[in-house]
């Protein structure tokens, strides 16, 4: 069954007060500043609308929502009357019959009625209101200036459709069935806030056009999908919709992209995927979407996509397609070989923050409970793990504090460290909002991201300082905020360790950390630091949002403390609107951390040397566990270069392409005897893999995701999996050829042993996530419903605690021979290394990666937008083209690494996080120059990888 949403015509309104009028006389009750359109809706009558849609602010142009109400003259548009105490409406009379009808008429008059034919059939609001109407014919010409070209000398009409514009590869414009409604043009406006459509023309010639009547593709148009959904005709449709046909049921996921969370509706025609629709009521997307979760869903069924479980001998063999039954067989004896030979805690294995949470609870679990040791880590190692630590030492928890729907109550935003409109475009879209409605922004970071100027948003203040020097500049933040007395201590009283906030004090009030004294290292001027720390600290409600920017550091662990520091002293903390919110990369990174992925913790941050915690697991699972700490990813790849980890088990994560010093990452993989890769394609570390087993997709599974907000939800199987099985029962298969008798009959089963042992998943079920959509922990007997903002009235760790943060310049210096500043992020149409983005048509926007260069520093160096150049580092060299731009300071130069040729972490260098060891991806020095074209190396390996991926042409029986 195909699942519809109600249209309500207009958004809800939020009033407390409630006003009672008599609609077709029925009495309704709904809250004032609600319109009489969405109060008839409530009621159970539609009033034909065309222009309206509750995704959109109430626009009255159509026409058609006309209605009678007593005591006023004329018929108000429905959608923009407010209701009114003792108003009596009318919705259908005679009189409006006629009205509507004659609307009706004008719009079809200058439509094509190829209904029969049109992708929209059974699926067209205009069509819809057509029927709404009674309209049975046409009065007037069907001569409209959309669709003819030229007229004879007598002013007959030569009839001929106007060109359809075909450049998005994701969607088709056929201007000549597009009635002007405005709904496309004001969804890119109020909820993208893009504002790349506009109307051109006047009259018969008007029409929607991307920019100065440019093509869709060749427009400031970021292919969110809102003209897409907003269109009521066939105007904007879907090329798979039009390929395909209408979809016939529909089943609501949640999107395997990065930590918004987005909810949508997989529309099917039997197991082929029609479109993905967001859906209105995903607590984190609100309807809205991206180009990456709305669109790029093809790999999927992408043709490099691996169906069939492989292995081989050596890695310079091919591989051989084989029965899962062998393929879990040769992953089975090779780790009790290996550990037999070379100990227990010689093998190891990493979760996958692209899974489920139920999956990657299962991954962590065979580790522990089946290898015996807790050598398990997760890509939160290379992001967010300085989260989980300056969190966890602060607040007491790892986690960020609030929803997003938070930022609505934001006066003041501060990003550190994070491009929300690129790397989390659909809350970056929220966050333009709030700004677009008068909340005032704060930018540190060394590039200027889309934020910090558009034509509709600026920051107040960006602050461009040096790659590396976070900690300088938020403790000179802090200083400004104690030296002037514009701490909350109040709140600092009452909520936190008032002996530590004095020594934090007095620490920050030192002259050495003033912004004056700070601005040699940082290169912020001080009066500009000055401004943005009165802001954040008298400005009202302050919300801070960070991302890699801040942990991909040497002192990442200490930024975020900084951060927290932040907070606590001005009191923005445990209400909406403020809060310290940290943007998760991948969709699960939250939920990858959650479920115990890393080698010290089980699930729900409980480290493995307490006894009782151990104990309460020992007993479920029916077997020892280890009460030592396992190795991180970098050690165990320092310990198989030693020689002393032989054996690793990877699910869903390519660390050869995501992990920094791609040389020795490639040496640990090579130096193992059994490597063995899940993945939905010939990654670049299966290129070291002995055994393959292919995954599964989001849309082939089930399951939960837990977004960057905390937010636990629901992800559902709509197809077959293409290889056979979902994840977790690939791993169920694994554990139960060691023998460990493993029987989930369903990820619900998983998911009710998971909050078993977790206290903040403790009242966490399928049933309770069905009735509530989706809910955020902490989820337990203390708050049943979820928590949608933390610490509200204590911390969870009692008091907060303030630490100091002394500026330690990191070991990777510049100088003669490493002038430039190497950073690195990623891009609004690509994914992470790319894996999946790559596979579709999001590559028309991104299909290399690029070096960006301020002007000066090329001139130096004698490059031209466009030209090849090398990049050189302690740690290696690679090769790309350069994009010439002042987005980057003089000084830094800045990359993507969504291309595995690009090979950007050849040059990164070990330098990592003090506490965490996440590696120190956003400063490397670095020496451009002209180059030729490719390094030696990336030639190489693009050869090495080319071999890697040879499959023998007789297949398994």
């Amino acid at each position: 069954m195909l699942i519809k949403e109600i249209d309500f015509g207009t958004p809800a309104s939020k009033a407390e007060k409630t006003v009672t009028l008599v609609i077709d006389g029925v009495s309704v009750t709904v809250p004032e500043g609600t319109s009489v359109m969405r109060a008839a809706m409530e009621m159970g009558t539609q009033i034909p609308k065309l222009c309206a849609t509750d995704t959109l602010d109430a626009f009255g142009s159509c026409r058609l929502c006309l209605v009678e109400i007593e005591g006023r003259a004329g018929t108000p548009a429905s959608c923009t009357t407010p209701v009114a105490p003792g108003m009596v409406v009318h919705t259908q009379t005679d009189r409006l019959k006629t009205i509507r009808k004659g609307v009706m008429e004008l719009y079809i008059s200058d439509h094509p009625l190829d209904c029969l034919t049109c992708a929209a059939n059974g699926d067209c609001e205009l069509q819809d209101m057509a029927g709404a109407v009674g309209l049975r014919e046409v009065r007037y010409g069907y001569d409209g200036a959309n669709h003819v070209k030229a007229r004879t000398a007598d002013g007959a009409a030569n009839f001929e459709w106007m060109p359809k514009d075909e450049s998005n590869p994701y969607f088709t414009y056929d201007p000549s069935k597009c009635i002007v409604c405005n709904r496309c043009v004001r969804a890119c406006e109020e909820v993208q806030g893009t504002f790349a459509l506009t109307i051109a023309g006047r009259g018969f010639d008007s029409r929607v056009s991307p920019g100065m009547s440019e093509a869709f593709l060749e427009s400031e148009c970021v292919s969110c999908g809102a003209c897409v959904q907003a269109c009521p005709t066939a105007t904007l449709t879907e090329k798979k919709v039009i390929e395909i046909g209408q979809p016939e049921h529909s089943e609501i996921t949640t999107c395997a992209y990065c930590g918004v969370g987005c909810t949508f509706k997989a529309e099917m025609r039997g197991e082929e995927l029609v479109r993905m629709v967001p859906w209105k009521d995903g607590k984190a997307n609100h309807g809205h979407s991206c180009v990456k979760g709305r669109f790029a869903w093809g790999y999927a069924s992408h043709r490099d996509r691996i169906l069939k479980p492989m292995v081989r001998d050596k890695i310079s063999d091919p591989w051989r397609e084989t029965t899962w039954e062998e393929a879990l067989g040769r992953v089975a004896s090779e780790f009790a070989r290996i550990q037999s030979t070379y100990g227990r805690r010689s093998v190891g294995g990493i979760t996958s923050s692209r899974c489920t949470n139920e999956e990657t609870f299962l991954v962590q679990k065979l580790i522990r409970a089946g290898f015996g040791t807790n050598n398990v880590d997760t890509c939160a190692r290379v992001c967010h793990s300085p989260t989980g630590y300056g969190l966890k030492t602060t607040f007491g928890t790892s986690a960020g504090t609030q929803d997003f729907d938070s930022v609505d109550d934001s006066d003041v935003i501060l990003v550190i460290g994070a491009n929300p409109t690129d790397g989390h475009p659909v809350f970056g879209s929220r966050m333009k909002r709030r700004l677009r409605e008068g909340a005032k922004l704060i930018v540190v970071d060394p590039r200027r991201i889309d934020l910090v100027r558009t034509p509709h948003v600026a920051a107040a203040h960006h602050l461009a300082l040096q790659p590396g020097t976070n900690v300088a500049v938020l403790t000179a933040m802090a200083h400004v905020i104690v030296t002037e007395g514009l701490a909350n201590e109040a709140f600092v009283r009452e909520r936190c360790d008032v002996a530590e906030y004095a020594e934090w004090a007095a620490f920050v009030a030192d002259p050495r950390h003033s912004p004056e004294a700070t601005s040699i290292h940082t290169g912020v001027p001080a009066a500009d630091l000055r401004a943005a720390a009165r802001l954040y600290a008298t400005g009202g409600n302050a919300a801070i949002y960070y991302g890699l920017g801040v942990t991909e550091h040497s002192q990442g662990s200490t930024t975020v403390m900084a951060i927290a520091n932040l907070a606590m002293a001005t009191g923005n903390i445990g209400r909406r609107g403020v809060g310290v919110n940290p943007l998760r990369g991948q969709n699960n990174v939250q939920g990858a951390c959650d479920m115990g992925s890393f080698p010290h913790e089980l699930s729900g941050y409980r480290h493995v040397s307490d006894d009782a915690t151990r104990e309460m697991f020992e007993t479920m699972w029916g077997r020892p566990l280890d009460s030592e700490p396992g190795l991180r990813i970098n050690n165990m790849l320092d310990a198989a270069v030693d020689g002393s980890f032989k054996a690793i088990y990877i699910q869903g994560e390519d660390i050869l392409q995501s992990d920094p010093n791609t040389h020795h990452v490639a040496a640990g993989l090579a130096a193992m005897e059994c490597v063995v890769v899940q993945d939905l394609f010939l990654n670049e570390t299966a290129n070291y893999a002995h055994v393959f087993l292919p995954g599964s997709t989001f849309l082939e599974k089930d399951g939960t995701f837990t977004n960057a907000e905390r937010r636990i939800q629901r992800v559902r199987k709509v197809m077959t999996p293409k290889n056979g099985f979902a994840d977790w029962e690939i791993t169920q298969a694994i554990a139960n050829a060691l023998g460990l008798g493993w029987s989930y009959r369903h990820p619900s089963e998983i998911m009710d042993e998971i909050a078993a042992l977790t206290p903040s998943f403790a009242n966490v079920t399928y049933d309770l996530l069905e009735r509530m959509g989706s809910v955020q922990w902490p989820c337990n007997d203390d708050h049943p419903e979820g928590s949608p903002i933390m610490h509200v009235d204590r911390f969870v760790r009692g008091r907060g605690h303030f630490v100091l943060t002394e500026y330690v310049p990191t070991d990777e210096r510049t100088g003669a021979r490493f002038p430039l500043i190497l950073t690195t992020g990623r891009i609004l149409s690509q994914y992470n290394v790319g894996a999946q983005t790559r596979r579709t048509d999001n590559v028309l926007w991104h299909e290399e990666d690029r070096l960006e260069i301020h002007p000066h520093d090329a001139e130096q160096r004698g490059v031209k937008d466009g030209d090849w150049v090398r990049i050189q580092s302690r740690a290696g060299e690679t090769a790309l083209r350069a994009l010439v731009t002042d987005r980057v300071a003089p000084g830094v130069v800045y990359t993507t690494f969504h291309h595995p040729l690009t090979q950007a972490n050849v040059i990164t260098t070990d330098y990592s996080d003090w506490a965490t060891n996440c590696p120190e991806y956003k400063v490397t020095a670095v020496q451009v120059a002209p180059s030729n074209g490719p390094t030696t190396y990336q030639e190489s390996y693009d050869e090495f990888s080319r071999r890697s991926r040879r499959i023998a042409a007789e297949a398994a029986e």
